[in-house]
């Protein structure tokens, strides 16, 4: 049977490089030949970040292969890690982590004593940061860290700072200072050097990069309303406390109830605080979870008149600061009037935090130094006034600090350039 010419043949599959099966690498940039034998007393271990294995100019692998005695293990989660956990119990060589943060110490002024395991996290800085985070069994460890003595060679990759380097970088400078033989371990730049040539070759040496230039740093009171660090003698911090039925309750008929109303200014310390006596039946939780009695409750103002009370106090040009809605939402419905400008110091702390925050109580504890300061007045709303009053004014001193640390650094820089001119 003849074919007819005019249909076009199926294009062959390209076919795959051939690659390296030690460093797995495409042929023709393998960089095996320059590889190093380098025998420690040191017992290497690399974690690498899953998202790092597969990347063609990673080192990790790299140092892996020219250190027989380390080894390297890929994951996220090393809690449950056998062989991790083995070498970490071994009395020999006590472990330690390589990874910078509060309370490291400088490993190349001042190196453990002895045999030590060196646990080395290998990925992007965000990915690192989430590892230790998140594996108890690497945040508890001896945390040492270091400053490059000299700038990366990384010139196929780009790094956000100067003193950031490679993984096999990172463990010639470790590794000469704990072996106590720089020079030797420089030899584990041969083939981070053949692989960057034999790259930099294949891509007719159009892919140098150049060091990415890093962004300020965003002020913390940047994060924060603008009220909350422009206007403090407006900032008004209120609770609310109220006489809730459960929903399902025939109490509820008519919604909470407010009972107990307390503010203040932060920036002033002007309070208000005041006890309305429940006009309905009085749930039988309420009392504890305010944290007053029934007959304190009982002896309070009428409503009305608290509401009343309270618009002598408030005015128009107040923020009003509550952690969440509720508060605000508790006095309206009692007839109360706030002012509309509103911050939601919940909404806030998430923003801030970035994390899990929890309740206001651990937040307080959290933010506040010392801890959650005592209470302003009585029952829990003067405790939580407190906390909230504690959490404002402690985001406003970090703000501040900020700005002064940041306007040094311009004047520094302003100085630095004069003479440099």
């Amino acid at each position: 049977m003849n074919r007819d010419p005019r249909v076009d043949e199926p294009a062959a599959a390209p076919q795959p490089r051939p690659r390296c099966p030690r460093c797995r690498r495409p042929l023709s940039v393998c960089y095996c030949a320059a590889l190093p034998r380098l025998e420690t007393r040191t017992r290497v271990v690399i974690l690498q970040h899953p998202r790092e294995r597969d990347m063609p100019i990673g080192t990790a692998r790299m140092a892996s292969l020219a250190l027989p005695g380390a080894a390297l293990h890929v994951g996220v989660r090393w809690d449950d890690h056998g062989p991790l956990r083995a070498a970490l119990a071994d009395p020999a060589r006590p472990p330690i982590l390589l990874y910078p943060g509060p309370g490291a110490r400088d490993i190349l002024r001042d190196p453990p004593a002895g045999p030590v395991t060196l646990v080395a996290v290998d990925g992007t800085w965000s990915q690192a940061r989430t590892v230790v985070r998140d594996n108890p069994v690497l945040a508890a460890l001896p945390r040492y860290a270091f400053a490059a003595p000299e700038p990366s060679r990384y010139r196929i990759r780009r790094e956000p700072r100067a003193e950031y380097c490679s993984t096999i970088e990172a463990l010639m400078h470790v590794l000469g200072a704990l072996e106590g033989d720089v020079e030797r371990f420089r030899a584990l730049l041969a083939p981070f050097e053949a692989m960057i040539d034999a790259h930099l070759a294949a891509q007719g040496g159009r892919r140098e990069l150049r060091l990415r230039k890093p962004r300020p740093p965003r002020r913390f009171g940047s994060r924060l309303p603008a009220a909350l660090t422009a206007r403090p003698d407006d900032l008004l911090c209120v609770v609310g406390e109220a006489n809730a039925w459960p929903y399902d309750a025939a109490e509820r008929a008519g919604g909470d109830e407010l009972v107990h109303w307390v503010a203040r200014r932060v920036g002033t310390g002007e309070q208000f605080a005041m006890v309305a006596a429940p006009r309905g039946p009085l749930c039988p939780s309420t009392t504890f979870h305010v944290r007053l009695g029934e007959d304190r409750l009982r002896a309070g103002v009428d409503r009305d008149a608290l509401v009343a009370a309270f618009a002598g106090f408030v005015r128009p040009t107040d923020v009003v600061c509550a952690w969440g809605d509720f508060a605000p939402r508790l006095f309206d419905a009692s007839g109360g009037a706030l002012p509309a400008e509103r911050i939601d110091l919940r909404a806030v702390a998430h923003r801030v935090i970035n994390a899990r925050m929890g309740s206001l109580e651990d937040v307080a504890a959290r933010v506040v130094p010392g801890g959650a300061p005592p209470p302003v007045t009585e029952g829990r709303a003067g405790a939580r006034l407190a906390m909230l009053c504690a959490i404002v004014e402690a985001w406003r001193a970090r703000a501040a600090a900020d700005d002064a640390s940041a306007d040094d650094a311009s004047a520094d820089d302003a100085s630095a350039d004069g003479a440099d001119g």
